[in-house]
């Protein structure tokens, strides 16, 4: 005698080997908490996925009860994506393998892994891909928007070097995406983001990194705002092959021991240099820097890569409250740096700050079109106006902000498009200008092919092709 599958949440269990849960379940208040302290979500049913098999089956119980889904890997965007109020979220953070060869220069990961755990797996044989710069980011949704870190210069975005990847797709078919099979689903997740399907696991290409590279940090005080800004464009646009760089306009210097005591917590203009060369190149580049504009302090020393991986975690540490607006600059001109200035000792907490990335080298050497990543490849700045509290209750203010500084500093940037793994507001405007009008258009044909119902929306979304 056939044994029928039981209906509703309890059906769903009985199709997936690992844990769903319900309001009701004790680990459930800690599951759907994601890294941005002031979203406050319930979903109905949390799936926390085994394998492939196990999202194919909440996608088919989502779509039967028309409940809307969402999907976490490391749930580390501050538009808070990864949970839905009252759908089914799609916990994939437990899907953490990974498998390195080094022979090939080579990595495949499961696709809730973070980049501490990329990162350890590959540094083991001196090996890394670029990924962000805080390691408890998850490499999904990182990877999926482009992603870029202190090897971007060198290599290129995290996307550039993603060899293939697997996904289930909205009708519940699991499929290899890579530059043979199913090449224009491939072109559109290295950049496109998560509207085609639920990526299970990333393959990427590796290059030799560390284990030991030298970091600078030097910070001048928001009175010397303008040249420090001045001196922070001459460093970073004649970077050499070797470095990664970081520029925190608005930041507080740290707290730490290597910070003469008197500067501690100060509000001004930070740049970090991570070397990956020889350590004379790196003390050359750093010196040259000191020389032009002394600094209030700096920092030098040796670190494994994995820790200069690490070493920003503390400035955005989980549940933090954390709101953000980003634009891509074209120049820091003289117009653009009194804005940023003038508006970055106007925040109010002194977590808050304005990250400022160069976007050139290897970066600029990839053709426009080889990816979805929206905009030109020309060498320009992607930056975010972070706005990060301890608590909620104090982010309104801080909301204002950023909106404030975003708006002075918009006239002079690439219009109302940047960086799709920063934008914390659902404006499909924005979305469709961060792509421009033709890749958006490919993106919108592909996303009719695979998604046609939208059925994966919780994102910065691309409206299927009607």
């Amino acid at each position: 005698m056939v044994q029928l599958l039981k209906s509703g949440i309890d059906g769903l269990r009985e199709r997936c080997a690992g844990r769903v849960l319900s309001p009701r379940d004790a680990e459930y208040e800690v599951i759907r908490k994601v890294w941005n302290g002031a979203v406050d979500r319930r979903p109905a049913v949390i799936v926390r996925c085994d394998g492939a098999d196990d999202v194919a089956a909440a996608i088919s119980y989502a779509r039967e009860e028309n409940l809307e889904i969402s999907v976490r890997g490391g749930g580390h965007s501050t538009a808070g994506t990864a949970v839905t109020d009252g759908g089914l979220m799609i916990d994939l953070s437990g899907l953490r393998l990974i498998d390195v060869d080094p022979a090939s220069r080579w990595v495949s990961c499961d696709s809730g892994a973070t980049w501490a755990d990329l990162d350890a797996a590959t540094q083991t044989y001196g090996l890394a891909t670029p990924g962000g710069v805080i390691s408890h980011t998850g490499v999904a949704g990182h990877t999926l928007g482009g992603g870029f870190g202190w090897l971007s210069h060198d290599h290129g975005l995290t996307a550039d070097n993603l060899e293939s990847a697997d996904l289930v797709l909205a009708d519940g078919r699991q499929v290899h995406a890579s530059a043979r099979e199913h090449p224009d689903l491939f072109w559109a997740l290295r950049g496109g983001g998560g509207n085609f399907g639920v990526v299970t696991s990333f393959s990427y290409r590796l290059h030799p990194v560390g284990p030991e590279v030298r970091v600078a940090l030097l910070f001048w005080e928001a009175e010397r705002g303008r040249e420090a800004a001045e001196a922070i464009d001459r460093a970073v646009t004649g970077l050499p092959r070797g470095f990664g760089a970081l520029a925190g306009f608005g930041a507080s210097a740290p707290s730490g021991s290597f910070v003469p005591e008197e500067y501690r917590l100060r509000p001004g203009h930070a740049l970090m240099l991570a070397g990956f060369g020889s350590a004379e190149q790196h003390a050359a580049v750093v010196e040259s820097v000191r020389n032009a504009l002394p600094p209030l302090f700096s920092f030098i020393t040796p670190m494994s890569y994995a820790r200069l991986q690490s070493l920003l975690d503390e400035s955005a540490p989980p549940g933090v409250a954390a709101y953000e607006k980003a634009l891509d600059l074209p120049s820091l001109g003289p117009d653009a740096i009194a804005a940023l200035c003038e508006h970055a000792v106007r925040k109010g907490s002194p977590m808050s700050l304005m990250p400022v990335f160069r976007l050139d080298g290897a970066f600029s050497s990839v053709p426009d079109e080889a990816t979805a990543f929206g905009g030109p490849r020309e060498p320009h700045y992607t930056m975010s106006v972070a706005a990060l509290t301890p608590a909620p209750d104090a982010l309104e203010r801080e909301k204002e902000w950023a909106r404030d500084a975003w708006s002075a500093l918009l006239p002079y940037s690439r219009g109302t498009g940047a960086y799709v793994n920063f934008l914390a507001d659902r404006d499909p405007a924005r979305v469709r200008a961060s792509y421009g009008e033709e890749k958006y258009a490919r993106l919108a044909a592909i996303k009719a092919e695979y998604d046609p119902d939208n059925v994966f929306h919780l994102n910065p979304n691309i409206e299927p092709a009607r």
